[in-house]
């Protein structure tokens, strides 16, 4: 209602304004003012068009990172507790391991290599039964994790993306060496300082696969490297 007021009140205005700029015009200009009929429905028709199109140009809401609202709803379950830390632990490898997943389902449509091919579909295989794991034992314990990448592996992949031949094998295999390096890192550290003993475990049992992952990328980024 109160818009509605409003918008009344604007068109008196508009009205006298006007009015009053056409007379002052014609007074000095020795023109006789001519008598202009505004209809109330057709500046209405304008006052809504206009509110309409202003609506539209408004930014959309921007989508929420996967990763931190898994991390702001654990926080709300897990805060100053022993295994908070071990939560965010959580959410950020299974951030990595669905970036391994999707990332390696990529290089098996684009990459030519064979050395590629058969790491790309290794990493599918292992990391989509660690997600599943990891996704049971989150369960278990009622943490939070994301259920699609993160804004930062989703632009690692979107990089991916753009990439076609040697380029994309290039990238790929340097992405999962950075990424395998990263990760043998965090497990290490979980299996050494967790708070929670099944978390912690289960870190600790990973780690020599990971190992290997590593090696393996480091193999196969040599043999894209060594491709004229």
């Amino acid at each position: 209602m109160l818009f509605y007021q409003l918008a009344d009140r604007m068109f008196s205005l508009c009205f006298l304004e006007w009015h009053d700029v056409i007379i002052s015009m014609g007074a000095k200009h020795q023109i006789k003012p001519m008598h202009m009929k505004i209809n109330r429905n057709t500046f209405w028709t304008v006052i809504v068009a206009a509110a309409f199109a202003f609506a539209a140009c408004q930014p959309k809401n921007k989508a929420e990172d996967a990763k931190e609202v898994a991390e702001d709803q654990n926080e709300a379950k897990f805060d100053d507790s022993e295994i908070e830390d071990d939560t965010q632990w959580a959410v950020a490898v299974a951030d990595m391991g669905m970036m391994e997943v999707e990332a390696s389902k990529l290089a098996l449509e684009r990459a030519s290599t064979p050395a590629v091919k058969q790491f790309a579909q290794m990493m599918i295989d292992d990391h989509s039964k660690a997600n599943e794991e990891l996704k049971g034992l989150a369960g278990q314990k009622n943490i939070s994790l994301p259920a699609t990448l993160s804004d930062k592996s989703q632009k690692k992949y979107n990089d991916l993306m753009e990439k076609t031949g040697k380029d994309f094998e290039d990238a790929y295999t340097d992405c999962m060496v950075k990424d395998h390096k990263d990760a043998v890192d965090k497990f290490k550290k979980q299996a050494d300082k967790g708070e929670d003993a099944d978390l912690k475990s289960w870190a600790a049992g990973k780690v020599a696969a990971l190992e290997h992952h590593l090696e393996m990328a480091k193999a196969t980024e040599k043999t894209v490297d060594e491709i004229k």
